[in-house]
């Protein structure tokens, strides 16, 4: 059984390519980390903002990280070539992507707004969430598309295995984007006057209307079949993704006199997340060629997946503790002792694996054999997954050490 495969050879270089992304990844991602703890005095004010962040971060990582999962599996079958014509693999793909960006983000700010009025979480009316979940996921969905279109014809290019590079690039691409877009909408949004905000709101309102029609009534094709998958997958997952929100919301003073944690939040679950990636990507890869076998109980060659993983969060969890923590010194944010924090996040970040590899795989096995494409399944699941558990667990962790 190759539970550690980084040994010379075919296997040992993927692992390779594979932690070298998430190292690089995760490094990137603790700006966007740094970004949030400098946001923290804004967070304090407007703690229904934090209610958007997991699930925003969730959404661009799911719409585009499952896009590329599937343009992996195109590259692998022999289908994938760059051309942007409707009916071609990159150009259904980036349609598909864009609609599912505007209609998930309206229906995540009606989320954030009913679950946070129920919760009493105030600071924010519905109009706010809405304006503020659309306008910003429509501007960071169309950047992290991009770029995961451009990852994708780099590997394509280059020959490189695009299942081992393609999650940790859109999920970082995800937090370094969509934090800041987020909290600078959010700005923007709530200082400007009423009247042109409820004018914003109404154009707001008609664009994704459009988009509802013009999925309903004029898409078809395999945007269509990607969205008709998608779309009804992503919208309870969404809501999972806010309940994340409201982990954080509830432990919230913690997070900002220990602002540690608001800078080890996106990177910590972005890796996590891109574990989980690769994962998915890797195996809805192998069953789509034949090479693995969607049974009930996973098999030798699954659980050699599920070693990587585990050997990928030994390596980059201390790393990223390591970060964070003396980058939190270098900018004046209090943090718990090194040691403290260390055992917090590995502690997490190995329950958070472990439940990682069975979830991810029973999502890739369970729509295979249920005929729907497990590109499409995988990497929301799982992301929406750690965002919720992640989150629980993190809270719950701080809450039993501190």
């Amino acid at each position: 059984m190759m539970l550690f495969p980084a040994v010379i050879g075919h296997q040992g270089r993927l692992f390779l390519v594979g932690l070298t992304a998430l190292l690089l990844s995760s490094f990137a991602a603790c700006a966007a980390g740094i970004y949030l703890g400098s946001a923290s005095d804004l967070i304090a004010l407007i703690p229904g903002l934090m209610v958007l962040v997991p699930p925003s971060i969730n959404m661009r990582g799911s719409i585009s990280g499952a896009m590329a999962s599937r343009l992996s599996s195109s590259m692998h079958l022999g289908e994938f070539e760059i051309d942007f014509h409707r009916d071609s693999v990159l150009g259904a793909n980036t349609s598909a992507s864009f609609l599912a960006t505007v209609l998930l983000s309206f229906v995540l700010g009606f989320f954030a707004w009913a679950i946070s009025g129920l919760l009493g979480i105030k600071g924010m009316g519905v109009a706010d969430f809405i304006l503020i979940s659309v306008l910003s996921g429509i501007l960071s969905g169309i950047l992290v598309i991009l770029i995961a279109l451009v990852t994708a014809a780099v590997s394509y290019k280059k020959g490189i295995d695009l299942d081992m590079i393609a999650s940790p690039t859109v999920t970082t691409a995800g937090d370094i984007i969509t934090i800041p877009i987020l909290v600078m909408t959010a700005v923007l949004v709530i200082g400007i006057d009423p009247q042109i905000r409820f004018l914003v709101l109404t154009a707001v309102i008609a664009v994704t209307v459009a988009a509802f029609i013009f999925y309903l009534c004029k898409l078809r094709g395999s945007s269509y079949v990607i969205l008709k998958e998608i779309v009804p997958l992503l919208i309870p997952l969404s809501f999972l993704g806010v309940l994340a929100g409201i982990a954080y919301v509830t432990d919230i003073g913690t997070l900002i006199t220990y602002a540690v944690f608001l800078v080890l939040i996106p990177p910590f679950m972005g890796g996590c997340g891109s574990i989980g990636g690769i994962l998915c990507s890797r195996l809805a890869t192998g069953m789509h060629m034949g090479e693995l076998s969607p049974s009930v109980i996973p098999t030798r060659e699954v659980f050699g997946h599920f070693g990587q993983s585990y050997l990928y969060s030994f390596i980059l969890i201390p790393v990223l503790v390591l970060t964070v923590y003396y980058a939190s010194m270098m900018l004046g944010l209090d943090s718990p002792p090194l040691s403290l924090l260390m055992v917090i996040c590995i502690t997490t970040g190995l329950l958070v694996i472990t439940l990682v590899n069975f979830i991810g795989y029973f999502a890739a096995s369970m729509s295979f054999r249920y005929g729907l494409d497990p590109d499409n399944f995988g990497i929301p699941v799982i992301t929406s997954f750690i965002d919720l558990t992640g989150a629980a667990l993190l809270v719950t962790v701080i809450n039993l050490l501190l």
